[in-house]
């Protein structure tokens, strides 16, 4: 299956005046059609940036200054502001955290929307709405017509947040990069917006970044996860492989810090440590101040290497059992 996106060696830095922030430095992945990819790490790691590099979105004082960005083949890490314009919202489309990062406040929920679609499109607005109303009803909105006449203010936190969804599919996308859409909302309302995109990549199609802090969410949403620390990728592989059977270190603390992970009564296991200062990263393996597996060699920068059915950048990764 020919990758909708492929990602190769991309740095994002911000250059401050206490310093170089390297936010991404050297991330490699793909997403083929109808994919889903979890991009997994804490505050910080540079998930969420990536994110927004991929779509040109990084603001002065940051900015790409290598690796490449391939969108159906063509590359997009170097490309002008009119020609990302034409690909977002339309060919590839943002879901935010806070729903009114995509929704404004004065405006029914049928005029963004409709032109959302007449931005890219030459239809009549009666055709669009129908597309709107339609949409609507996918993500699992009960009366979507009144809906449509609703402002964001009169519907609830969760259909904000599945309006938003449904405008990123409006135009049917390639590829959707949905940026911890879920994390405010309760856990019901969660389960069924993942549900939801679930279904959704499934019938159109569509490639999906979803990105988050929670291991516990992609488990059940994605086909692959990538493990981000400190602005590197430090695991990738297939969902099973990354969930039952961790190498890095910090995947196998992540999955521990988890309470369903742990037997009863039995203290959660804690990563030791903070997160590293993106000004002053320790020389070598980001993660070494932190991992009770370091070693000297970990002084040096290690390489990203196959282990099993994953992909690790660490030179002491665990076996196939984990911490277990």
């Amino acid at each position: 299956m020919s990758a909708v996106l492929e990602v190769n060696g991309l740095k994002t830095h911000f250059f401050t005046r206490a310093g170089v922030v390297k936010a991404v430095d050297g991330v490699d992945f793909s997403v083929s059609s109808g994919e889903i990819m979890g991009l997994v790490g804490e505050s910080g790691s540079g998930k969420s940036i990536t994110g927004f590099s991929i779509l040109g979105l990084i603001d002065s004082p940051g900015r790409i200054v290598e690796g490449s960005v391939k969108f159906d083949g063509t590359e997009i890490a170097d490309a002008r502001e009119e020609a990302l314009k034409q690909l977002r919202g339309n060919r590839i489309a943002m879901i935010f955290q806070d729903p009114m990062m995509t929704l404004n406040p004065v405006l029914r929920i049928d005029t963004q929307m409709i032109e959302a679609i007449l931005a890219h499109e030459k239809i009549d607005r009666a055709t669009a709405r129908e597309r709107c109303r339609d949409a609507l009803g996918l993500v699992g909105i009960p009366s979507p017509e009144e809906r449509l006449n609703a402002y964001p203010h009169q519907l609830s936190g969760g259909m904000r947040q599945r309006v938003a969804i449904a405008i990123a599919f409006l135009n049917r996308p390639r590829l959707i990069i949905a940026d911890e859409p879920t994390t405010a909302l309760d856990v019901t309302i969660q389960a069924q917006i993942i549900h939801e995109a679930q279904k959704l990549t499934r019938q159109t199609g569509t490639a999906m970044i979803w990105i988050t802090h929670d291991l516990a969410v992609v488990a059940g949403l994605a086909d692959r996860i990538s493990v981000m620390y400190a602005g590197r990728i430090v695991e990738q592989g297939e969902t099973d492989d990354v969930i039952d059977r961790p190498r890095h270190p910090y995947t196998v603390g992540l999955l521990g810090s988890v309470p369903s992970a742990n037997k009863r009564g039995q203290r959660l296991y804690q990563i030791e440590g903070m997160t590293p200062n993106m000004l002053a990263l320790p020389q070598g393996c980001a993660f070494a101040p932190r991992c009770t597996r370091a070693s000297d060699e970990c002084k040096t920068a290690p390489p990203i290497q196959k282990s099993g059915g994953s992909r690790i950048r660490c030179f002491h990764p665990f076996g196939e059992g984990g911490r277990a």
